[in-house]
């Protein structure tokens, strides 16, 4: 998370971007128990085991979206799974 703050820009004040010599496509999405369960709700996310292989697999998928910063992505399921909004989204 640390080193999204820090690399990531954004006009919302939210990702300071002050590191440049990381480039936000090196990134690797921080996997906690709430993006953990939205990423395999939605089939972003297929390992059982909630490890490195995990992340890489997740941020993999997260590529096809934004090759270029995938990890942007993190709060929105972060966010998803804190609520436990219960969706199913094949079906909206």
């Amino acid at each position: 998370m640390f080193l999204r703050w820090m690399c990531r820009k954004d006009d919302k004040a939210v990702d300071f971007g002050i590191w440049q010599k990381i480039h936000t496509k090196q990134l690797l999405i921080p996997l906690d128990v709430h993006v953990e369960r939205v990423a395999r709700r939605m089939g972003l996310l297929c390992r059982e085991q909630s490890d490195w292989q995990a992340v890489l697999e997740l941020t993999q998928n997260l590529r096809q979206f934004d090759k270029n910063d995938p990890v942007k992505y993190d709060f929105a399921l972060f966010g998803l799974g804190v609520l436990e909004i219960d969706f199913d989204p094949l079906t909206k």
